[in-house]
């Protein structure tokens, strides 16, 4: 673990942190059920019965920040987290968690008497549906947190409006970072106006083309409108990924695409491939690399993540990275559209 509290910080994830535990549920006894397949699934179980399940597989100190800052950490950053936890059993495997991966935990704050975030992620085939519950902790930003580089911020509790005007400052008093931005749930919900302060501070957006709708509240389809509009809100680059069809990336100057990193096996699980995506093209900038690197990179871990179960598992190294690019199919390649 890093202790250097005098070198600078290269990617601060803000965050919360969970104990995801990975059910895998028995086809013989649940089901998938909807009238449309553009509509909402629904995932079916007999209401009131004993139901077997295959397996159980709980991992430790994951989330959308924790994901993204172990990312970094092994892509060579000085990568840390600023999150908060209980000071239960689960807080305390977490914490040793993240020492044990490598993470400045300088920035962890165990709360007395708190119990701490634990998911339930039900598993069928290599798509799940997630039962969440976060803690709402009291949110705070260090007065003297020095600047890092990247600041990368995600899933944060419904209690965190504040937290997010607390950033915005920081921010704006602190040009030299610059500020990722991957939204979940309940940043989704407070809406672009609550935190258009944030929006406007932000230097890389991401999110997929339905959270891009659900964001601006609109119907449209056509991805390089929803780019234009979504930068509109601040972000210097935006990003919006559009699953098997690849990802693009508009600076505002000219608008990019890149294709997905093909499987080498059927998925086992899809948890964790946006995080893994949105880090690693982060990563890539921190590092100094151009946007064409970021986004070669960022599918090729976003593809080992989801042969593994967890968010955490597959994640590589550059060495990893590069030599998956050098065996790379042909048509690998960004295009300018």
């Amino acid at each position: 673990m890093i202790d250097n509290k005098n070198t600078q910080i290269d990617f601060l994830a803000i965050g919360d942190i969970v104990t995801d535990a990975f059910i895998e549920l028995d086809p013989e006894h649940s089901w998938i059920e909807t009238d449309n397949p553009q509509e909402t699934k629904e995932l079916c179980m007999a209401f009131g019965d004993k139901l077997p399940y295959k397996s159980v597989v709980v991992v430790p100190a994951v989330g959308n920040s924790p994901n993204a800052a172990t990312s970094a950490h092994r892509l060579g950053l000085h990568s840390a987290l600023m999150t908060d936890m209980g000071d239960d059993a689960f807080g305390k495997e977490q914490l040793l968690a993240l020492k044990e991966e490598g993470i400045d935990t300088q920035y962890v704050r165990m709360h007395e008497g708190e119990d701490s975030n634990y998911h339930y992620v039900l598993r069928f085939g290599p798509e799940r549906t997630i039962l969440v519950k976060h803690t709402e902790f009291p949110y705070v930003l260090p007065p003297d947190l020095p600047a890092p580089k990247f600041m990368y911020l995600s899933s944060l509790a419904e209690n965190s409006l504040e937290f997010h005007t607390v950033i915005a400052d920081y921010l704006e008093a602190h040009p030299e970072t610059k500020l990722a931005f991957q939204p979940g749930t309940f940043q989704m919900k407070l809406g672009k106006e609550k935190l258009a302060r944030l929006y406007q501070n932000s230097y890389l957006f991401f999110c997929n083309v339905e959270e891009a709708q659900r964001i601006l509240d609109t119907t449209e389809k056509d991805i390089k409108v929803l780019l234009e509009k979504m930068r509109e809100l601040g972000p210097k680059v935006a990003v919006i990924t559009d699953g098997p069809n690849g990802a693009y990336v508009s600076d505002g100057e000219r608008v990019l695409w890149g294709p997905m990193y093909p499987d080498p096996a059927k998925p086992v699980d899809r948890t964790g491939a946006g995080d893994s995506f949105a880090s690693t093209f982060t990563s890539l900038l921190a590092l100094g690399k151009p946007l064409e690197d970021a986004m070669l990179a960022g599918p090729i871990n976003s593809m080992s993540v989801v042969q593994h179960v967890g968010a955490q598992a597959g994640l590589l190294g550059m060495e990893q990275i590069q030599e998956f690019l050098e065996k790379a199919p042909e048509d690998y390649k960004i295009k300018t559209l």
